[in-house]
C-alpha cells in the first residue's frame, strides 16, 4: 500500500497576480491613455474643418492599419491564444507592430488577456462589465470599468502564471522592455513624414496631433470597445460561459475582433468572423502569412466544429 507521503502531490497555482503596479507605472500607465484621449477631446472642436488634411488622416489610416492588426493578430490570435505558428521574423515584426498602438508591453498584454479568458465574466475577470451587478448604476459602473476604468486600477496580473512562454522568450522580452521606444516611435513618426511631405512644421504638428496623438486615442476606443459593448450587446450564435456577444458594427474598425462570442466559443481559432457574411480583416492576414510561407499549423474553424460551438 502505498503511504500518503509517497504520493507526489501537484504544485499549487502561481498567484493570479503579482502585486500592485508602482507610482511610477501608474504614471507612465495614465499618460500613455491619458494624453492621447485628451489631444483628441480638444483637437475634434478646435481643428475640424481647417487643422486636419488628408495627408494626416493618409498617414494616420496607415499607421492604425498597422498597429491594429499588430494587436488583433499578433498580440491577441498569435500571442495569447496561439492560433498559428510563425517564423520568427514575423513573430518580432508582430510584437513590434503591437507595441505601435501604445496599448501595453506584450508580455503584460497577453497576461491580461489570457486571465480575461481564465475568469470570464467572474470573479478575476481584470475588465468584466458584468462585475458590479445588473441594475442600470451597477450596468453604467460596469461599461466605464469594462471599457477603461479597470486600467487606472493597481492590480499587476501575474506574467509567472499567465505568460511563461513569453516571458522565456528572449526575442519578445527585448520587445517588451522596449516598449517605451515603440510608443514614441508611434507618436514621432507621423510627425515626421507630415514634415518632410510637406515641407514644413506645420506639417509635422498636424500629422503628430492627428496620425499620432488622436490615432492611438481612437484605436484605443475601439479595442475597449469590445471588452465593454461586446460583453453587453450583440448576437450570441454559439455557446459559451460567459456574455461575449457578436457586435457587427465594430467588425472592421476592429479587424473582426468585435464577433466576440464566436472568439470566446472558440478562443484559438485563427478566424472570429466564422459565420457568411461576417468580415474578418485579421484572418485574412493570417491567410496571406500561411500563403507566403511564414505562418504554417494555422487553426481554421471547421464545419464540424462550429457545428459543435452552436448553440
Amino acid at each position: 500500500m502505498t503511504s500518503p507521503t509517497s504520493v507526489k502531490s501537484r504544485p499549487a497555482p502561481k498567484p493570479v497576480l503579482s502585486g500592485k503596479q508602482t507610482i511610477p507605472e501608474l504614471i507612465t500607465i495614465r499618460t500613455f491613455l491619458l494624453v492621447p484621449f485628451l489631444a483628441l477631446a480638444a483637437a475634434i472642436p478646435v481643428f475640424w474643418g481647417w487643422g486636419v488634411s488628408w495627408l494626416d488622416l493618409t498617414i494616420g489610416g496607415g499607421f492604425f492599419v498597422v498597429s491594429t492588426l499588430g494587436i488583433t493578430v499578433g498580440y491577441h490570435r498569435y500571442f495569447t491564444h496561439g492560433a498559428f505558428r510563425a517564423k520568427r521574423a514575423l513573430r518580432i515584426a508582430l510584437a513590434i507592430a503591437g507595441g505601435l498602438a501604445a496599448q501595453g508591453p506584450v508580455l503584460t498584454w497577453v497576461a491580461d488577456h489570457r486571465r480575461h479568458h481564465a475568469f470570464s465574466d467572474r470573479e478575476g475577470d481584470p475588465h468584466s462589465p458584468w462585475l458590479f451587478g445588473t441594475s442600470p448604476v451597477a450596468l453604467a459602473r460596469g461599461f466605464w470599468h469594462a471599457h477603461m476604468g479597470w486600467l487606472f486600477g493597481r492590480d499587476k496580473t501575474n506574467v509567472a502564471r499567465f505568460a511563461p512562454d513569453l516571458a522565456a522568450d528572449r526575442d519578445i522580452t527585448l520587445v517588451d522592455r522596449l516598449f517605451p521606444v515603440w510608443v514614441v516611435t508611434s507618436l514621432l513618426l507621423p510627425a515626421l513624414l507630415g514634415g518632410l511631405i510637406t515641407l514644413s512644421w506645420w506639417g509635422a504638428l498636424t500629422a503628430f496631433l492627428w496620425a499620432g496623438l488622436a490615432r492611438i486615442s481612437f484605436q484605443h476606443h475601439v479595442t475597449w470597445s469590445v471588452n465593454s459593448i461586446c460583453h453587453m450587446i450583440g448576437e450570441r450564435p454559439f455557446a459559451s460561459r460567459d456574455r461575449s456577444a457578436n457586435f457587427w458594427p465594430l467588425a472592421i474598425l476592429s479587424m473582426g475582433e468585435s464577433w466576440h462570442n464566436s472568439h470566446h466559443a472558440d478562443p484559438t481559432s485563427a478566424r472570429h468572423g466564422v459565420q457568411r457574411g461576417q468580415i474578418d480583416i485579421s484572418a485574412r492576414v493570417i491567410w496571406a502569412f500561411e500563403k507566403l510561407g511564414w505562418a504554417w499549423q494555422v487553426r481554421w474553424p471547421t464545419a464540424k466544429r462550429l457545428a459543435a460551438m452552436a448553440r
